[in-house]
């Protein structure tokens, strides 16, 4: 258990130092923290503050969906929020804007690994990953159809409380998966022996069913 919190809280650390960065970059971040910007702008609130009480009112959410929260759920909720506001302290403004888009892709990439160090911990999902979870198992929704519609919902509501949305959204949304589908199989035994097994199964059925030869 110790080994597996020594893995838990520096990457949930790191995940809030992620979003620093692409915040300090103001050139779009996902939506979750678009989410939050706009909650900020009319509460006076921090970002990592307000991260902290959103994700304490989607946990509330697991409870008709039937779901049930881990101590790496427990702790995402206190820590994501304090490592943006340490981050959001300890970084400086970027002005270029190709300054900007270095510290994005720095925080995209960050943001990545710190997936696959926290994740590999098992130890709960985060409460917006359990919400897209919960609602998979609650109601049968395809898992990419439930994370879609809350994803849209929220930088839906985000901007227009006036979060930041701009292209580095979209690059989210487009490079996430792909990057942790990079990191996860680096940093979570799980998912590395996942990997390793399906690749086996598949070297398997090639060699039982190997393409035919053509000849003339």
């Amino acid at each position: 258990m110790l080994l597996r919190l020594a893995r838990l809280i520096p990457g949930l650390i790191l995940y809030g130092i992620a979003d620093a960065f692409m915040i300090k970059a103001a050139v779009g971040v996902d939506s979750w923290t678009v989410f939050a910007q706009g909650v900020a702008a009319h509460t006076g609130l921090s970002i990592g503050i307000l991260t902290n009480l959103i994700g304490l009112a989607v946990l509330l959410l697991w409870i008709p969906l039937r779901q049930r929260p881990g101590l790496g759920t427990v702790l995402n909720i206190l820590l994501v929020g304090p490592g943006i506001d340490l981050g959001l302290w300890l970084l400086p403004t970027p002005g270029p804007l190709w300054l900007r888009i270095v510290f994005f892709a720095t925080g995209l990439l960050l943001l990545a690994v710190a997936s696959g160090i926290y994740i590999g911990a098992r130890l709960g999902p985060g409460p917006r990953d359990g919400l897209m979870t919960g609602i998979h198992n609650r109601f049968g929704t395809p898992i990419w159809i439930a994370r879609t519609a809350v994803e849209l919902s929220v930088l839906l509501v985000g901007w227009l409380l006036g979060g930041n949305v701009g292209l580095g959204t979209v690059a989210f949304a487009l490079l996430i998966g792909p990057l942790c589908g990079v990191t996860l199989p680096l940093l979570d035994p799980v998912t590395r022996r996942e990997a390793r097994d399906a690749r086996a199964v598949r070297a398997k059925q090639a060699a039982a069913d190997p393409s035919p030869v053509h000849t003339r």
